[in-house]
Formats: C-alpha cells, structure tokens, sequence
C-alpha cells in the first residue's frame, strides 16, 4: 500500500439519486389548471388568479427555476388522457463581454457588447394529425402536440440547422404515422 494511504479507512461511496422534479398539471372543464411540484401545490401569482393552458411556460419558467434545471412535466386533461415530457434546462450562458473601464493589460479599451442573437425562425406546419397526438419534427430538434382539431405548428430557428445541399422539415404523428413534408425558405 502506498504510503501516504497506511492508516487511511477505506471509504465506500454511496451513489447520489437522480432526481428530477415532476410537475403535474390537472386540467380542469373550464380551462383552469391545478399544478404540483413533487405533489405539493403550485399556486398561481395573485395577479393570474388561477393558472391557464396558457400559462405552462410560466409554470415551467417557475417550476425548473427559469429553466437551470430539468423537470418532468405531466399534463392529466379532462378526458383521462395524460400526456408527459421531459423539459431539459437550458445550457449556461457565457456572460457577455461588456464595456471595459479599466481593462486588464494586453487589451483593447472600450470594447463594447456583443449583441444578442436573434433567432431566424420559420414556422413548419401540416394537418390530418390525430387530435392531441405528440407530433416529431425532424431533423428531431423538437416535439409539438396536435391541436383539437388535429393541426401541428412549431417554430423552427433556421439558425441552428447544419448547412447542407438540403433544408426539409418533417412533422410526424406518432400515432397516425401522419407525415407533413416542407421545405424551408
């Protein structure tokens, strides 16, 4: 045994759970939503009153502590159908190089701020998918649910796609096999 290890207890190393918190969503007929976080209840901000469909962003921003860390979403609708999702936080951000004051020895003075980027979205829709259906976008860059009426629309930031001889999008249902082919501007 090495020396600097005589004397030294052998430590055993419990492994650490992965947890993620879960985010239930209970929807009600007139709309409004009841939402917990790990069963305890999730009130909404006093000005809102009660939470909406329109508020899962919100409840989201809230829920993964604006989004630095993953949650599990389960939305449970009024019919009995529950649907569920994985919300992976977001990544760090490095922070934006600022006007310099006194910048360090080496460097330019005054540099200024990058702007932010601005996403070039484009929106990729099609119809004829079962209504509710959890409908792929391909390249799988995202995932979008069918409408009451069996649409799907998501936002497609052009971006952040390779460049390659071709730029297609696919919306699939993954229940009625549905395929909505587009090409992007």
């Amino acid at each position: 045994m090495p020396a600097h290890l005589v004397g030294m207890k052998k430590q055993t190393l419990e492994p650490i759970p992965v947890v993620i918190p879960t985010v239930v969503l209970q929807v009600s007929a007139d709309g409004t939503v009841d939402a917990t976080i790990d069963g305890h209840p999730l009130p909404a901000p006093e000005q809102e009153g009660a939470w909406r469909r329109s508020s899962l962003p919100q409840i989201v921003d809230q829920a993964s502590a604006e989004r630095t860390i993953p949650v599990r979403i389960e939305v449970h609708e009024v019919d009995g159908t529950v649907f569920t999702d994985i919300v992976r936080a977001r990544p760090a951000r490095q922070p934006a190089p600022t006007v310099q004051n006194d910048p360090e020895p080496g460097t330019r003075r005054g540099r200024r701020a990058l702007p932010p980027r601005v996403p070039h979205l484009v929106e990729v829709s099609g119809d004829g998918f079962v209504p509710g259906e959890d409908v792929a976008l391909a390249v799988i860059v995202a995932h979008t649910d069918a409408t009451g009426t069996g649409d799907a629309r998501a936002l497609l930031d052009l971006d952040t796609l390779p460049d390659g001889p071709t730029h297609e999008a696919i919306l699939f249902g993954r229940i009625s096999g549905t395929l909505a082919v587009r090409r992007l501007p």
